[in-house]
């Protein structure tokens, strides 16, 4: 059997709608057996992919991901590899399609130890899947360790066993998985940290669920991808002139220029006609030694940067990188969620309003639909530490809490993995707001 793998998709299903899939599929007519069947045929395929010969240990659970291991073992026996299978629990309590899976095992049964690991070339964590809501303990916690020390390649069925599939959270331990072969969909916790960093490289397979599941479960989650916003984003009319591609104005410190230099720049790089950089005299030469493409505008404080936002070109401002943790780097802010056009509050625009956070969340109010707050974890948690913690809700709970309290667009910062730091790319999560 050759597995189909699922090229990326953006949309991102948490455990408890990957559950409410599994069940459209048999009530579409494609029973669990079948499903587990194709879904441990992609885990031996991944397997033969990874490390074509050796010793395979498969680590079985007492659930659905056991049956999966079950079913892997089996037809990597029938390759001619040598299997060892060890089973977390007895053979004989398992239930439904994991004990049925089992039936079909000719092999042996060993109990769970560290020391089924001993001559094995690769290892399947079969163990646990994503909706495991305790930390690991134990025999399993034990081998969990001991394969982590070894270093032996490792391919993990739908998550490492041990990372919240919702939040990507480890609770105590997980095996650093090479490959993790999942289902279907991914997870959140395949791109969150820390999970993110155990999984190794995430395949999909195609396990047989009709694709019209989709439609019925409506995912709230989605990884960034031109697939979401390609045909939505404005394209430059040869017609048009710049101002018609909007002006935005970034706010400048006197001191610490960089960021403003860079997140302008950014900004003409994502299309905007115009630019400008609305800075203190002092740092004026600093800012106009820059591209040439840039314009720079002398503010002298607050009002004199909400009467350059009154210009009604201007389309979008950015507070806050280098700014200072100031009075002023307030007052602009508040000056940008006034104004006309939309804003982002970004560094320390956030941080200024760490003592009265209802200050920023009232102007939000007061103001207009378009603010966006980009914190990274440690800004997030100085205006939101009262109403949630991304550490125990998860970081896409915290950040719906968040917009929800806000009434702005939250973008909580996560780390890039190191493929996307070399080409380029950044990963985020978007989440569908909650009204």
């Amino acid at each position: 059997m050759s597995t189909t793998w699922i090229e990326e998709t953006p949309e991102l299903l948490n455990v408890a709608e990957m559950y409410r899939a599994d069940a459209a599929a048999a009530e579409a007519g494609v029973p669990g057996l079948e499903l587990m069947e194709t879904a441990g045929a992609a885990v031996a395929e991944a397997v033969a992919d990874l490390s074509p010969d050796g010793r395979v240990v498969v680590l079985c659970g007492p659930g659905n991901n056991g049956g999966d291991g079950f079913v892997a073992a089996r037809l990597l026996a029938a390759q001619g590899r040598e299997v060892r299978l060890a089973l977390l629990g007895d053979a004989a309590k398992l239930r439904g399609d994991a004990a049925a899976k089992a039936a079909h095992w000719t092999g042996g049964i060993e109990a769970m130890s560290p020391g089924v690991l001993d001559g094995a070339w690769v290892v399947i964590d079969a163990m646990f899947g994503a909706g495991l809501a305790r930390p690991l303990d134990g025999i399993a916690l034990d081998v969990v360790n001991c394969l982590n020390a070894s270093d032996l390649p490792c391919v993990a069925v739908d998550v490492p066993s041990g990372v919240n599939g919702d939040t990507g959270q480890v609770a105590g331990s997980a095996p650093r998985a090479n490959v993790t072969v999942t289902f279907y969909r991914r997870k959140p916790g395949h791109l969150l940290y820390p999970g993110r960093g155990l999984c190794g490289r995430v395949r999909v397979a195609d396990i047989g669920t009709p694709e019209r599941v989709l439609e019925s479960i409506s995912p709230a989650q989605w990884e960034n991808s031109p697939v979401l916003w390609r045909a939505a984003f404005p394209r430059p009319d040869p017609q048009g002139h710049k101002y018609a591609r909007g002006h935005a104005l970034v706010s400048g410190g006197r001191e610490l220029t960089g960021a403003a230099r860079l997140a302008a720049h950014a900004a003409l790089r994502a299309g905007a006609g115009l630019v400008s950089i609305a800075a203190h005299r002092d740092a004026l030469d600093v800012y106009r030694a820059g591209r040439p493409a840039l314009m720079v505008r002398e503010v002298t404080d607050a009002l004199a940067f909400g009467d350059a936002l009154a210009d009604p070109r201007m389309r979008a401002c950015l507070v806050g990188p280098g700014n200072g943790v100031t009075e002023e780097t307030a007052s602009r802010a508040l000056a940008g969620i006034a104004s006309r056009g939309g804003c982002v509050i970004d560094a320390d625009a956030i941080t200024v309003f760490a003592g009265d956070p209802d200050r920023l969340f009232a102007a939000i109010a007061a103001g207009k639909r378009d603010v966006v707050l980009t914190p990274h974890d440690g800004e997030f948690a100085r205006l939101f530490s009262s109403h949630t913690d991304a550490e125990r809700d998860g970081k896409l709970e915290a950040a719906r809490t968040a917009a929800l309290v806000s009434g702005a667009v939250v973008v909580l910062k996560v780390p890039t993995p190191s493929w996307q730091r070399r080409t380029g790319a950044r990963r985020s999560v978007r989440t569908r707001r909650r009204s």
